[in-house]
């Protein structure tokens, strides 16, 4: 196991919706991590993330939520410095130089902004029924694309030439961006970026729903 996870430790436990983009670039992280995990998908439809007791383990009733040996933390990004800082053998995740660290926060700004009102907006609408404004999420959806085409044309990664939490936090809603109606055809270096982390061994993808664009 390429971690510092103890031999002895019971796995992480991951409460999830297993479409969600947000539990997915966690469930990522573990696997890319080698850590072992065990998910625990709640029923949303019928509220069980505003339950009492899963209240005491997400306050803001949001997943995901992880536990790791008997302490519990949520949101997404949050969770994905907790377990690289936790259990990496090495920074390439996140580097400990200030400037590269900076550029990888930088994307998880842009996580939990653009990419959360672009193409996860978007997708909220088609999957979820979620009573947003679908056409302005599509539009703010290209507006960050042709900005990230052009990054990714002069690098292969989103923070550099290598793999990091950059990469992680901004992978599912990306990929999965169709499934929202906002195309990924005009961004031939997205795709091949997309395909750059779907090659890293222990990849696990993120159920599929079907594409409207």
């Amino acid at each position: 196991m390429n971690s510092r996870f103890p031999s002895d430790a019971a796995p992480i436990r991951l409460f999830r919706n297993p479409k969600s983009g947000h539990c997915h670039r966690v469930e990522l992280m573990l696997a890319l991590l080698e850590l072992p995990y065990v998910t625990v998908d709640l029923d949303m439809a019928n509220g069980a993330h505003k339950f009492p007791e899963y209240l005491k383990i997400s306050p803001l009733g949001q997943v995901p939520a992880i536990e790791d040996n008997g302490d519990f933390l949520s949101d997404s990004n949050a969770i994905l410095i907790y377990l690289v800082r936790r259990y990496a053998t090495d920074d390439r995740w996140l580097p400990s130089e200030p400037l590269a660290a900076a550029e990888v926060q930088r994307w998880l700004s842009i996580a939990a902004g653009e990419i959360a009102a672009g193409p996860c907006s978007a997708r909220l609408v088609t999957l979820f029924g979620a009573s947003l404004d679908h056409e302005q999420a599509i539009a703010r959806a290209h507006a960050l694309f042709v900005v990230m085409q052009h990054h990714l044309e002069q690098r292969s990664y989103l923070a550099g030439s290598s793999i990091t939490l950059a990469d992680i936090a901004g992978y599912s809603y990306i990929a999965h961006a169709p499934e929202g109606g906002v195309s990924l055809a005009p961004y031939p270096s997205i795709v091949a970026w997309l395909a750059r982390i779907e090659a890293q061994p222990h990849f696990v993808g993120m159920a599929r729903s079907p594409a409207l664009a």
